[in-house]
């Protein structure tokens, strides 16, 4: 048996506060039928999810797992706990009933706050739980359903949940999508219905707390025709010195002419192996807008899919990456041009420092029928110094000459002149290089909520600082 990971790291002192997991409950280490069958009953789940849970069982010890990407010899599943429930798993829609080191977690992160300043909707989820959720009465009254996944299994949306549950990431898609169909807990069902548009965002905000856990998050979302969405994930962990796991599952349906914009800002701790999957299928003259803040987690496999599967249908996917020491965060997206008159647009900024490895990843693929369609992928990648790396590896696969198709990637070191330049005027070198930085990285601050850009520079200015390691 492998030993447990360990990751060194400084405090990360805004995000590493923690809690006590004593009173929590827990299933056993590793990865068996029995546990999931436990984690099954805990959920009280249908005939069908339990014997879903299983099948992804089955599958998952059958693939092997990756060896093409960053190393994760030091996440072992038998050290990994599946499930943990806070001490009290009630669900509240009332923020004062939630228990108060919950509560006092929350409102550390500004969750509350961002709630009443500019959210329409937020969720929270705790360790394998939703531990609060609430939406607007006026949100409510245009037909908007916001909702814990399970809550939506149970009443009446169940048959909706089973059309859709891992139907766009299936449990054969790759190991650890197998794992999430496993022991998947938690996580956000939206609905929005025909020709609503939302003014405000919906959140959902993802804390691991339990040390030596993992989180397995679903999120399903369904915006109908002609509709608009914006909804906002975030998501951040104490630092432990044994692996954590984050292995959630995002799904996107988008109708014909709606619009879905998706933003993550993740801020995991840098003993995290964070092994997400998310992907969208857009129909004809829809939109999905990925925008994506990637600053934490000692490995990421992360690459947000768009599938254009209707005529006219559009996708553009905004990131920046910022890899410090001890991190190797392989991220990226892929595109599937499945119909007529399609078009991508990809935009990505990668930094990297200290022995960081930032690797980016595009695959765009158009299909013969996907005539009249165009892709554009732009990458550019900063190292801060000569012991950092930064790779970008773009596949294409084009399977007819009616398309328009390029791929454009930069990598490069802050300029000392223009260092020099900010100093004389004032500035500290610590300072000056943390303003380039940050400028470096506007193209996902600009699309952010402003207090979500201002996040992202936060994090951005305790990176260059040392204040996260």
């Amino acid at each position: 048996m492998k030993e447990k990971a360990v990751v060194k790291d400084i405090d990360r002192s805004m995000y590493d506060f923690r809690y006590s997991e004593d009173d929590a409950y827990k299933v056993d280490e590793g990865l068996t039928p029995d546990i999931v069958k436990q984690i099954s009953k805990e959920k009280n789940d249908p005939e069908w999810m339990r014997d879903f849970r299983l099948k992804s069982l089955d599958i998952y010890n059958q693939i092997p797992v990756p060896d093409w990407g960053p190393s994760i010899e030091g996440l072992d599943m038998d050290h990994i706990v599946t499930y943990v429930r806070p001490h009290d798993n009630k669900m509240e829609n009332d923020w004062e009933n939630v228990p108060t080191d919950i509560k006092d977690t929350f409102e550390k992160l500004g969750i509350p706050q961002a709630e009443r300043k500019s959210l329409a909707g937020v969720g929270a989820q705790y360790d394998s739980e939703l531990v609060y959720h609430n939406v607007k009465d006026s949100v409510a009254e245009k037909g908007v359903v916001y909702t814990d996944i399970e809550s939506a299994l149970h009443g009446e949306y169940a048959d909706m949940i089973k059309e859709h549950f891992m139907k766009l990431v299936p449990p054969t898609d790759h190991k650890f999508a197998a794992l999430h169909g496993a022991v998947w807990s938690g996580g956000s069902f939206v609905y929005v219905p025909k020709g609503v548009h939302l003014d405000f965002p919906l959140q959902s905000y993802f804390r691991l707390n339990a040390k030596g856990a993992g989180q397995f998050e679903h999120t399903l979302i369904i915006v109908d025709d002609d509709a608009y969405l914006h909804f906002i994930e975030g998501c951040s962990a104490p630092k432990y010195n044994v692996a954590n796991l984050h292995a959630g599952c995002v799904e996107l349906f988008i109708g014909k002419n709606a619009t879905l914009r998706y933003s993550t800002i993740e801020n995991w701790s840098k003993n995290m192996y964070n092994l997400n999957t998310k992907r969208a299928r857009v129909e004809e003259g829809g939109k999905i807008e990925w925008i994506s803040g990637s600053f934490g987690s000692h490995v990421s496999y992360l690459y947000p899919m768009s599938v254009l599967s209707g005529k006219g249908s559009r996708s553009e996917f905004t990131s920046v990456t910022f890899a410090g020491k001890g991190q190797n965060l392989d991220t990226g997206c892929k595109v599937v041009h499945a119909a007529p008159d399609t078009s991508s647009y990809v935009n990505t900024r990668s930094i990297s420092k200290d022995g960081g490895i930032s690797t980016f990843r595009s695959a765009v693929t158009i299909a013969e029928n996907a005539t009249g369609s165009k892709s554009s992928v732009s990458c550019q990648s900063l190292m801060l110094d000569d012991i950092s790396r930064s790779d970008t590896i773009p596949a294409m696969d084009i399977r007819t000459s009616d398309a328009d198709v390029g791929h454009e990637a930069k990598i490069g070191r802050i300029s000392d002149d223009v260092v020099f330049y900010l100093m004389s005027r004032g500035m500290s070198e610590e300072d000056a290089r943390a303003l380039i930085v940050s400028g470096f990285a506007d193209n996902v601050g600009k699309e952010l909520p402003l207090e979500y850009a201002v996040e992202m520079n936060n994090l951005i200015q305790l990176e260059m600082k040392g204040a996260i390691g």
